[in-house]
């Protein structure tokens, strides 16, 4: 297939790109580079640099033989973006070119402004350039599972049917965010079932839970190959930040009471999850959707597992609560449905303690590179 892979710099992006890429794909990386800049300017660097784009497809060809083809550009700008389609023609587009932090979006009113204008904006235009030039695409869309919050009943699979006065109808479930980025991500969705509504694409939209990892098959030969790894309180998701922490000596964050509980997967399953879905494309007119993890605990549940790891490998793990930034229930009812993905196919890789423990001897080969400035939270949801 030929796969555009927008947003392929990211966490996410580089390794979904020599995933298909290795497989014989004909894979366009796309990026703009957006992720990088906000880092440099909120001092989020990542823990280790990663080359650029170009400089990673040429290391990616001399290791595995493949090509990944690379276009820099930005998706919010709707003519580039079109001719980006009309060059292209893909078969499948997977969707990560968005502005991905939740406590970035919440910074100020210039954060917010541009979380809202280019997250809407690129999908708006990706649509469009489907419409225009290969409306028989599949979309493979990231969404999150923040999109749901946490509402005191189950969690389905994005549909649910609702039963009213002596009728039933079934609509996507009740989403109630709580940040901006993951409203942006509501209206994603919203934003898309209109168009499959209206011309019949075919769209599968991954609801994600919090990813971590760092090891992917395509990486092994090469740590340049490794995805861009964040542990600051911008970028850095709960499990990549409390194994640096625990490296670092510093007390495991935990937020207030360390009830939250959420769905967790490993990156390598997020490329199976990305590739299952890609292979196994919706229908026309649909709005095909998957929630993307594959198993659940609380923050208090994550910070021991990780505690336990740190001990195995001679580190003395302390946990500490502070006080949550965040404007969200801290003790609540919490059970999400997940069995499409499974279905098709999933085999999980779940977190034991060895994958914490090979995470951490990773992270150690680089503790020099540790800022601890970067890992306390910085952004408060009340301003």
């Amino acid at each position: 297939m030929r796969i555009l892979i927008l947003g392929a710099d990211g966490y996410l992006g580089w390794p979904t790109a020599m995933h298909f890429a290795a497989q014989g794909h004909e894979v366009i990386a796309v990026d703009n580079y957006l992720r990088r800049l906000i880092a440099q300017q909120t001092s989020s660097e990542p823990l280790f640099e990663t080359p650029n784009l170009d400089d990673r497809a040429k290391l990616f060809k001399a290791e595995h033989g493949k090509s990944i083809d690379v276009e820099i550009g930005d998706l919010a700008d709707l003519r580039w973006c079109d001719n980006l389609f009309a060059k292209h023609k893909p078969d499948v587009v997977v969707h990560y070119a968005e502005q991905p932090s939740a406590p970035y979006s919440m910074r100020g009113l210039d954060e917010a402004e541009m979380t809202m204008k280019n997250n809407l904006g690129v999908t708006f235009n990706v649509i469009w350039g489907m419409l225009n030039h290969c409306p028989d695409a599949h979309l493979v869309k990231l969404g999150t599972m923040g999109e749901y919050g946490t509402p005191n009943i189950d969690i389905e699979e994005g549909w649910i049917d609702v039963e009213h006065k002596g009728r039933s109808q079934k609509f996507l479930y009740p989403r109630q965010a709580g940040s901006l980025y993951h409203t942006t991500k509501v209206l994603d969705t919203d934003l898309l079932w209109f168009y499959v509504r209206l011309y019949g694409l075919r769209v599968t939209d991954l609801m994600q839970g919090p990813v971590y990892g760092l090891e992917t098959a395509e990486a092994e030969a090469n740590e340049c190959l490794m995805p861009n790894f964040h542990y600051d309180d911008i970028f850095g998701t709960v499990v990549n930040r409390f194994l640096v922490q625990a490296i670092a000596g510093v007390p495991l964050t935990v937020y207030g009471k360390g009830g939250q509980t959420r769905g967790y997967l490993n990156l390598k399953d997020t490329l199976n999850c990305v590739d299952l879905a890609s292979n196994n494309a919706a229908d026309k007119g649909e709005l095909r959707i998957f929630n993307q993890f594959t198993e659940q605990f609380s923050v208090n549940e994550l910070a021991d597992r990780v505690h336990a790891a740190g001990k195995r490998v001679g580190l003395d793990v302390k946990v500490k609560s502070i006080p949550n930034p965040r404007k969200e229930l801290e003790d609540h009812y919490y059970n999400a449905k997940s069995t499409g993905l499974l279905e098709l196919g999933l085999k999980p890789n779940f977190m034991t303690e060895d994958v914490l423990v090979r995470m951490l001897e990773t992270i150690m080969s680089h503790k020099d590179r540790i800022d601890e400035s970067k890992i306390l939270p910085r952004v408060k949801w009340n301003g």
